[in-house]
């Protein structure tokens, strides 16, 4: 629930003032920056509820099992999404085994 920011100053990335990303996107960027000379973007940490992190995610099947399963299919449709399927949830909700490690499953 608090793994998000909000851009405060988008120094030289391409990240926009106001929006809300993942801090792993976030400090991503930020190294890519700082590794060219710029000016890193800042921003604060963000608590989404429970509703809003789960809609958020980056699994559109994740997202989708939690509210909103109509729109949240219809989006994901549209905007050709794929679901890389590396969640538990997910995995879980397919019937898949669960990425417990890379050289081991567990059957659920």
């Amino acid at each position: 629930m608090s793994d998000r920011v909000r851009i405060l100053t988008s120094g030289d990335t391409s990240l926009l003032p106001g929006d809300i990303l993942d801090r792993t996107a976030f400090e991503a960027e930020n190294a890519r920056i700082l590794a060219a000379g710029g000016e890193p973007a800042t921003a604060q940490i963000v608590i989404l509820g429970i509703t809003r992190a789960a809609l958020k995610t980056a699994s559109w099947l994740s997202a989708a099992s939690f509210i909103e399963t109509t729109s949240q299919l219809a989006d994901a449709a549209i905007e050709g999404r794929v679901d890389p399927l590396l969640g538990l949830k997910e995995n879980v909700i397919i019937g898949r085994l669960i990425p417990t490690s890379p050289d081991r499953a567990v059957i659920v």
